[in-house]
């Protein structure tokens, strides 16, 4: 090969840059970090609930907040301190608060115990507020409705209850029963009620029941829109025959 092509091959080749092997160590660094953050993922996922509840026994700071602990912890013996309790501890006052009124409604008021149970478990349906329905349905049926089609079944009906409806749908629920639960479900869906619905209830409750009936249907949508807001008791989601836990 004459030295002027010689010249000329050389001058091509050191055109080009040289390849450099990249090092190994900083791939294996790579796949081991990767690895380890996908194992700590799937080992503690994120809980539903919105709010940490406080802890149990609540901290206190005072022995006014104390003094409201005892109180709540008073109303829901022999239980444990709730889920919802837990959540509204958070801010001592509104637990207090809350805690009052709710007394007063489920322990105070006069209205049966059948027609107050089906008024909230209907308020839990409308709401999809199915932490309140696991708890209130079961008392509905202590009180002697049917688990059946023809008793709670027609409080999980999805569509709206209308009072004069009653003859085809209220199943085996008695007059007064079955006007609570169309009270309730124009209230909770559309705030305003009928004036045949409120004719047909005021025709079959005292005052004071209508009052204390009312009261029990607005407060519980205070309820419900609290715990699906937050998920406590983590059961948005679910349905009215998932099992509780």
């Amino acid at each position: 090969m004459s030295f002027s092509l010689r010249h000329s091959l050389r001058s091509s080749l050191l055109a080009y840059p040289r390849l450099t092997r990249l090092p190994s160590s900083p791939l294996t660094t790579t796949t081991t970090t990767t690895t380890t953050t996908t194992r700590s993922l799937t080992t503690t996922p994120p809980s539903k609930m919105r709010l940490p509840y406080v802890p149990t026994p609540p901290p206190t700071s005072s022995e006014a907040e104390q003094a409201i602990v005892d109180r709540i912890t008073a109303r829901r013996a022999p239980r444990p301190l709730q889920p919802l309790d837990l959540t509204l501890l958070h801010s001592p006052p509104v637990a207090d608060g809350w805690n009052s009124f709710l007394g007063a409604i489920r322990t105070q008021t006069l209205l049966p115990a059948d027609e107050r149970e089906l008024a909230i478990s209907r308020v839990a349906v409308c709401n999809g507020a199915w932490y309140e329905w696991h708890h209130h349905a079961p008392l509905a049926v202590q009180a002697g409705v049917s688990e059946g089609e023809d008793g709670l079944g027609v409080v999980k009906r999805q569509e709206p209850l209308l009072i004069e409806e009653g003859d085809q749908k209220k199943g085996g629920l008695n007059e007064r029963q079955w006007a609570a639960v169309c009270l309730t479900d124009e209230m909770t869906r559309n705030v305003k009620v009928r004036d045949e619905t409120f004719e047909k209830v005021r025709g079959l409750f005292s005052e004071r029941e209508v009052v204390e009936l009312t009261a029990i249907i607005a407060c519980y949508n205070c309820v419900s829109r609290f715990l699906v807001a937050l998920d406590v008791g983590e059961r948005n989601g679910t349905g009215p025959d998932d099992a509780a836990h």
